[in-house]
C-alpha cells in the first residue's frame, strides 16, 4: 500500500552513505563499535553545564567540528534557578530527537517526502521517589508517551510504518526500554 512519490525526495538524509556504512560494518564489525562522551561541570546549586565533543568510532578517536553544550537545572518549584531544562526533560528531548531523525531517515530510504514532523513527548514522574518519601516509588519515569504529527506524501499506513521502523532502530528508545549497565565511579 505504498504511496511514495516517484519523483526524487529530499528529506536531508544521505541514505546511500548509511547503506554504505552498513556494508562496511558487515566487513569490519569492530569498526561499528562507538563510544560517545559527555562531560558535565557543576556551576552552582542544581545548575550544570554539559559539553559534548569527542567520541571513539571506526577504530579511533574523533573530535566534533565544535563542542556542543547543554545546560541543565531544576524548576523553581524545587527551589532551583530554572536556568535550563531539567535532566529528565533532556532525556525526553533525546528520545524525540532520535525518533524524529529516524523517521526522516526511513522516509528518505523509502522514497517518502516529508513536509513536516513533530514529536510531542510526555513523561510521568512521581516526586515521592526522588525525594525519598516512598521506597516503592521509582525515581525515574513511570510512563513516557510519544505522539507524532506527520505530514508526508504517503498514506496513514506508510506513515505508521515510518514511525514503527524508527522506533525499532532508535538507540534512545532502546536505552529507555531495555536494561543498560551503568557504572558510576569516583576518580
Amino acid at each position: 500500500m505504498t504511496t511514495a512519490t516517484t519523483t526524487p525526495v529530499n528529506n536531508g538524509v544521505n541514505t546511500e552513505a548509511l547503506i554504505g556504512a552498513r556494508g562496511a560494518f558487515e566487513q569490519a564489525p569492530d569498526a561499528a563499535r562507538f563510544t560517545f562522551r559527555s562531560t558535565c561541570d557543576w556551576i552552582e546549586g542544581t545548575y550544570n553545564a554539559n559539553a559534548i565533543n569527542g567520541y571513539f568510532g571506526l577504530g579511533q578517536d574523533h573530535e566534533r567540528s565544535e563542542t556542543f553544550r547543554i545546560a541543565s537545572d531544576h524548576p523553581t518549584v524545587f527551589a532551583a534557578g530554572d536556568r535550563a531544562p531539567a535532566p529528565p526533560e533532556i532525556v525526553l528531548a533525546a528520545l524525540a530527537s532520535c525518533l524524529t531523525g529516524g523517521v526522516a531517515s526511513v522516509a528518505q530510504h523509502r522514497g517518502i517526502q516529508l513536509n513536516s514532523v513533530r514529536a510531542t513527548v510526555e513523561g510521568d514522574i512521581d516526586m515521592q521517589g526522588i525525594l525519598g518519601m516512598d521506597p516503592d516509588v521509582r525515581n525515574g519515569f513511570s510512563a513516557i508517551r510519544v505522539t507524532f504529527k506527520i505530514d508526508a506524501d504517503a498514506d496513514a499506513d506508510d506513515i505508521a510504518a515510518l514511525v514503527a521502523q524508527s522506533q525499532k532502530r532508535s538507540a534512545v528508545f532502546d536505552i529507555l526500554t531495555n536494561p543498560t549497565n551503568v557504572a558510576v565511579n569516583v576518580a
